[in-house]
């Protein structure tokens, strides 16, 4: 018998409140697998976006621990090793783009990961084009459409070549073209995902399991609760 191969990335027993405030998680056990695509639901202020933040190491546990393929994650070079495998898709995507220009937000991280000025040039034009945006190479930023910003923060992720990606709420104020677009993008990856987001039916035709977080615990993982409620949602 072979051992079994531990999830990517995992939460055990984490706890976690910000200092002088409430606990906004108490020891939540939740992993993301290879190739999982896990959709993360909760009421508002159930703290969804703080275990996104967590699992990527921008905060720290108060009580447990944070595991990167099975190996608990301690160390600068840890998180360096983690932020290499998993990429964060922040809600709103001003907080990801600050280039002058779409190639040059989608180089960063490539050029950050080592890569040679032209390594990341051809990375950064190639994924623009597998996602179709390869016309807004050199637009510039800050002048994309909203929707164009979503997708773009998603290729400077994409271009990173990551195992995994968190996404935060994705489909806010997205209109219906580039939410239909987005969900194709994502349909045709072939890595792990986890997604928090209100939309049960984009959820739906993304994810392929389900967690619930709600009053600092994560308290159901049950795809067909999902199925159920989009079910009653189009009646």
């Amino acid at each position: 018998m072979f051992p079994a191969t531990p999830p990517l990335v995992q939460m055990d027993q984490v706890s976690f409140a910000y200092p002088g405030g409430r606990h906004i998680l108490q020891q939540v056990d939740l992993s993301l697998n290879y190739k999982q695509r896990l959709g993360l639901i909760g009421p508002n202020g159930s703290g969804k976006t703080t275990l996104l933040h967590l699992l990527m190491g921008l905060h720290r546990p108060t009580a447990g621990n944070l595991l990167f393929k099975g190996q608990q994650v301690k160390s600068k070079k840890d998180l360096k090793e983690l932020r290499k495998s998993i990429g964060l898709v922040f809600q709103d995507a001003d907080d990801q783009l600050f280039s002058p220009t779409v190639i040059e937000d989608v180089a960063f991280g490539p050029l950050n990961l080592d890569k040679s000025p032209e390594q990341a040039l051809e990375i950064s034009n190639k994924t623009l084009e597998d996602l179709g945006l390869l016309d807004l190479a050199n637009r510039v930023t800050h002048r994309l459409s909203g929707g164009e910003k979503k997708l773009v923060s998603l290729a400077t992720v994409l271009s990173m070549e990551p195992e995994a990606m968190l996404l935060d709420e994705p489909t806010n104020n997205l209109d219906k073209d580039i939410r239909e677009r987005l969900i194709d993008i994502l349909n045709s990856l072939d890595i792990a995902y986890m997604i928090i987001s209100h939309d049960w039916d984009f959820l739906n035709a993304t994810c392929t399991g389900l967690a619930l977080l709600d009053q600092g615990q994560v308290q159901a993982s049950d795809i067909a609760y999902l199925h159920q409620h989009v079910r009653q949602h189009d009646r």
